[in-house]
């Protein structure tokens, strides 16, 4: 390898490093600033921004990880210096990406009364009028960041993306404070916050205009050889429309489980006749409690996914079938440990984390099944990540889609007999589904290890867990009393304390079943830690002796 080989290779891997640290920060941060928002606009203000969250959630994704990617895909396939062509496909992608959003705008803002109607509240319209302005944003910011993508420049994707997002959650925040602050009714707060989107999404496509402004001097020169045109303008649309839909369709499966509950649970709540009007929006603002939780739960399977796909595709070119089965089962196996530990710690824990988080202990059962959620959905983007990684796309789309479709088909059968509880366990359900689908695709396509056996260890470390969370709840309440139902303080001090004590139980289990190896646990962050702990029993057999 030269040299430039290896320069190269150096700045793309620091790129894609630069891009998922990004990308975890953006996952954490878009589920934090959800709890000051619950405590600042109640449970109907919740529902109702947790309503139209997902029509914003689809157009930061596409114009994040589908589009992008795409593009970046056909730029990086043409040679550097054919200038003309990589031309060519920005300004198809940009003229056919901007009719459709065009369009779609249109379709959200005239149709805004009808959509809400759909949704069963056409209190909804003006909060749906606003976040139609979002899908604007999203043809500028596709073809800048997938132009730089295919250039191997991740920066002014990882800066943009962190603007846009950290603008969002500051405006959010402050509009909804002042406007609570003035009176200003809960529908109007909350069409305020969803304007908060359409201010992060235009700070994130000015620093993308900026660096676009500053390209020029980096660019190869154009070469006077002509060049054979690779692309079509129609071939161009079919990839984008094609690719585009399916590559970010695995990111979209918390947002379209969600999608699902703010087109049917509102409204089936209100037709079961178990819950009036108010009701049924305060039942489905504590609902949405759990959709924080579940994306901070997942953040790990998320960074494992975001992590796996370029490791996997570049196993794959090397035809190294050893190493693509050891990163698979390396990236099961964490995911299984991760999402068990969350789930089940969670569940533990879920009245006290409730009542620190959003003032009171309501829905806490209801929460505490969509915690089981978490190892499902962590299970499921691994699994798509992995399948990507080797060269299919299509198929973690198609099971997606499948799981949503039982989603929404649960819904209409849970939700009128059992409301919310019916709810959290169509989602828990669906998950499975899409879990069970996807990791049998990826059977069929590379030898993998049985999870049952990590399945069983996991659950076992988590039962001893939980039994010692419970222990120590028993004894923090007979210390503290019956205050602890309504004093958020003393509620945060039991979480936090059981946080760390659970963590550090369920640690403990796992490194002392040998679930990892030496090399592996030494890879971690603290990995001279967990060997110390992992090797305790043999140094104490060795002083025996």
């Amino acid at each position: 390898m030269n040299a430039d080989q290896s320069f190269t290779g150096k700045n793309i891997l620091k790129s894609a490093l630069l891009l998922t640290i990004v990308g975890i920060i953006i996952k954490v941060l878009s589920a934090v600033y959800r709890i000051p928002f619950q405590n600042i606009v109640g449970d109907i203000g919740y529902y109702i921004y947790q309503q139209v969250y997902p029509f914003y959630g689809v157009a930061f994704i596409l114009s994040t990880y589908g589009f992008p990617v795409v593009i970046s895909k056909l730029i990086a396939e043409l040679t550097p210096t054919n200038k003309a062509e990589a031309r060519k496909v920005l300004f198809v992608s940009f003229i056919f990406l901007s009719l459709l959003f065009i369009a779609l705008f249109f379709i959200f803002y005239t149709y805004a009364e009808k959509i809400a109607s759909l949704m069963g509240d056409e209190h909804l319209t003006l909060p749906i009028k606003t976040v139609a302005f979002t899908y604007l944003f999203v043809p500028i910011m596709s073809v800048i960041r997938g132009y730089f993508q295919g250039h191997n420049n991740m920066r002014p994707t990882a800066i943009s993306q962190f603007v846009d997002q950290f603008v969002r959650v500051v405006t959010i925040l402050l509009i909804t404070y002042f406007l609570v602050a003035y009176g200003q009714s809960i529908y109007t707060t909350a069409a305020g916050a969803v304007a908060g989107s359409i201010a992060g999404a235009c700070c994130g496509a000015i620093i993308l205009c900026f660096y676009w402004l500053k390209r020029k001097k980096d660019e190869p020169q154009q070469s006077t050889k002509r060049n054979v045109m690779k692309y079509t303008s129609l071939s161009i649309i079919k990839t984008l429309s094609r690719d585009g839909l399916t590559i970010c369709i695995s990111s979209l499966l918390l947002i379209l489980l969600q999608l699902a509950d703010s087109m049917t649970l509102y409204s089936q709540l209100v037709k079961s006749e178990l819950f009036s009007a108010t009701d049924a929006k305060i039942a489905k603002g504590i609902f949405d409690r759990g959709q924080p939780l579940i994306q901070l739960g997942t953040v790990l399977a998320a960074s494992m996914s975001l992590t796996v796909v370029p490791l996997i595709s570049s196993a794959k070119v090397r035809a190294d079938f050893q190493n693509i089965k050891e990163k698979v089962d390396l990236s099961f196996r964490i995911c299984i440990i991760a999402g068990v530990g969350a789930s089940l710690g969670l569940m533990a824990i879920i009245k006290p984390a409730n009542l620190m988080l959003y003032t009171d202990m309501n829905g806490s059962y209801v929460l505490a099944i969509l915690a089981c959620t978490i190892i499902f959905c962590s299970l499921a983007l691994t699994a798509a990540g992995v399948i990507q990684g080797l060269g299919s796309c299509i198929i973690p789309a198609l099971c997606i889609i499948i799981g949503v479709i039982c989603k929404l088909f649960l819904n209409y059968m849970f939700v009128p007999l059992f409301g919310t509880y019916g709810a959290a366990s169509a989602t828990v359900l669906a998950s499975l589904v899409i879990a069970m689908l996807l990791i049998k695709h990826l059977s069929n396509m590379v030898e993998i290890q049985s999870l049952k056996s990590y399945f069983i260890k996991a659950l076992l470390a988590g039962a001893w867990m939980v039994c010692c969370l419970i222990g120590y709840q028993i004894l923090f309440h007979k210390l503290f009393g019956i205050s602890l139902t309504t004093d958020r303080f003393l509620a945060s001090v039991e979480t936090l304390t059981a946080i760390f004590l659970g963590a550090w139980v369920y640690l403990y289990s796992i490194l002392k079943m040998g679930i990892f190896t030496e090399s592996e646990l030494r890879m971690l962050p603290f990995g001279e830690k967990f060997v110390f702990i992992m090797k305790r029993k043999e140094r104490r057999l060795l002083k025996e002796e």
